[in-house]
């Protein structure tokens, strides 16, 4: 009964989930990246690199692509890290390795860290051994015993109901109509973005990631693409509100643009924080916005890219590249028409106070004379 309730206590399925995504978040940009540029110059990803045979560009698409396919491996030994600690990282892989190997896929990868997370944490706290032996717990019996008892139980319990419902998924999600794609890209992009990469947005991604591995990658692609698109609506609010007479931003808010339009472009949506903290309800709902629009244009144009990260990289991935184009435009134009008109003026008080104290940080000391 101890046990059990010590396991309920550490369940937290959503924290493990939200760790694990956060580690392999950095992954999948390099992987993305990597993939990204090499298809982008004509390189295609191939089964193996034979010596000899291969140019630069290829190389680069087939290690971004080798690394994106590692997917399930790497969100599997992140749950089983959050959960166990050390002890857990090679059950975690070894789980996530058979997940890919009786094609389980990213599904199987989260179930799959559970489980080797919950058995390395129930062997590092129940298994009892003489004191001589206890240096060998996290680094031989441990992982051993996690190991094999939950990669078993991926290979002969949960991969037929995976792979079942995997199957089914995939098969429902091609079925759609346009309405239901308009819908459900809508619905993606509102929430990929109303807590601008937090845990909203991770959960929604380990979402996608699941479908981009059965082949569906529309839904990944609305996700990466409002993720690029809403820094730089937020950027074309400022001219669009300078056409109004209007002044929505502060100086340290256009300081804040130059860096975060950039970033977008590389879809990293963070660099809009600031400016949305400063209005969060406008902010939001003008991001929300804008990621409906853009994500139901991505789903129903079919502007499905083959790698899960990347920005404006990612268009030379689509199998429609003008698709992307016109969800980005669609999307930048909805987010920065909305904001620029129901964003309140900034007080000129405001900018004043702004001017004098970046005054009073250039007065040197040695200019003030002590009569």
């Amino acid at each position: 009964m101890k046990v059990v309730k010590e396991l309920i206590g550490k369940a937290r399925f959503k924290e493990h989930l939200l760790t694990a995504i956060s580690y392999m978040i950095p992954i999948v940009c390099g992987a993305g990246f990597i993939i990204a540029i090499g298809m982008a110059f004509g390189g295609k990803s191939q089964d193996a690199l034979v010596i000899g045979k291969f140019n630069f560009f290829q190389a680069m698409a087939t290690i971004g692509g080798k690394g994106l396919g590692m997917l399930p491996m790497i969100i599997s030994t992140g749950i089983a890290f959050s959960i166990a600690g050390k002890p857990g990282i090679a059950p975690g892989l070894v789980t996530g390795l058979a997940a890919i190997a009786i094609s389980a896929g990213f599904i199987g990868g989260i179930i799959g860290g559970y489980v080797a997370g919950y058995f390395a944490w129930l062997v590092l706290t129940n298994v009892k051994v003489p004191s001589w032996a206890k240096g060998l717990m996290p680094t031989l019996i441990v992982p051993f015993l996690a190991s094999i008892a939950s990669a078993l139980l991926m290979v002969y319990v949960f991969g037929t109901p995976v792979a079942w419902f995997t199957g089914w998924l995939t098969s429902f999600l091609k079925g759609m109509g346009s309405a239901s794609n308009l819908l459900l890209g809508a619905v993606i992009g509102v929430l990929s973005i109303v807590d601008f990469g937090g845990p909203i947005n991770k959960t929604v991604f380990a979402f996608v990631l699941t479908l981009q591995a059965q082949g569906i990658n529309g839904p990944v692609t609305a996700l990466q693409l409002v993720n690029t698109a809403t820094p730089i609506g937020f950027g074309l609010a400022f001219f669009i509100a300078k056409l109004l007479r209007k002044n929505i931003y502060t100086k340290a808010e256009v300081e804040t643009l130059k860096s975060a339009v950039p970033m977008g472009v590389v879809n990293i949506v963070e660099g809009s924080i600031p400016i949305v903290m400063n209005d969060i309800f406008r902010g939001i709902l003008a991001a929300a916005l804008g990621g409906m629009c853009g994500g139901a244009t991505t789903m129903v144009l079919g502007a499905d890219a083959t790698v899960p990260f990347g920005g404006f990289l990612m268009l030379p991935t689509m199998s429609h590249p003008l698709a992307g184009l016109a969800a980005i435009a669609i999307n930048v134009v909805v987010t920065g028409v909305v904001y620029a008109f129901i964003k309140k003026d900034v007080p000129v008080e405001d900018e004043v106070k702004e001017d004098s104290i970046d005054d009073e940080k250039d007065i040197d000391l040695d200019d003030i004379q002590i009569s």
